[in-house]
């Protein structure tokens, strides 16, 4: 008989571990349970709703900075929903921005660019590539200083005496 209820307590808990939160309802502890938030974004996600409820995934991913469509996947495979809906994958932000950069010719025809810099038409997309590229750049620039900084220190460093 104990073992019986031991068993349903561990299934209860273990349902309520894997059930479903929604972004528009939910308390902080609940998004917390769902793995990939944690107090930080949970409470973007209350702050963010009390300017109004989430309309689907774009709406939170667009709203809630942390959140992007890599994170919104693993999110909803962890539980969360927005109005009851699991991420599909595809917001349409993200099929606007396909079909902006999407070739005009065949693959083969043309290989693909690996280079990440902007194009020279303004737009918003652009901007944030280049934004990006700077803040790339300037990390790239700091680990360099420190690895220099580290390397002089230690060149300076005196054997110690015995």
């Amino acid at each position: 008989m104990l073992k019986k209820l031991v068993v349903i307590a561990l299934s209860l808990w273990a349902a309520a571990a894997f059930a479903a939160a929604d972004a528009n309802k939910a308390t902080a502890a609940e998004l917390d349970a769902i793995k990939g938030i944690g107090p930080a974004i949970s409470a973007k996600i209350i702050e963010e709703r009390k300017s109004g409820a989430f309309k689907d995934w774009n709406d939170l991913i667009t709203r809630v900075k942390g959140i992007g469509e890599a994170s919104a996947a693993k999110l909803s495979s962890g539980g969360l929903t927005v109005n009851g809906a699991a991420f599909s994958g595809t917001s349409p932000s993200a099929t606007k921005k396909t079909e902006a950069t999407a070739p005009t010719t065949s693959p083969k025809a043309e290989p693909k660019q690996t280079e990440t810099k902007p194009d020279a038409t303004p737009g918003k997309d652009n901007a944030k590539a280049a934004a990006k590229l700077t803040k790339e750049e300037k990390k790239a620039e700091k680990a360099k200083a420190k690895a220099s900084a580290a390397e002089a220190k230690a060149s300076d460093a005196k054997p110690a005496k015995k």
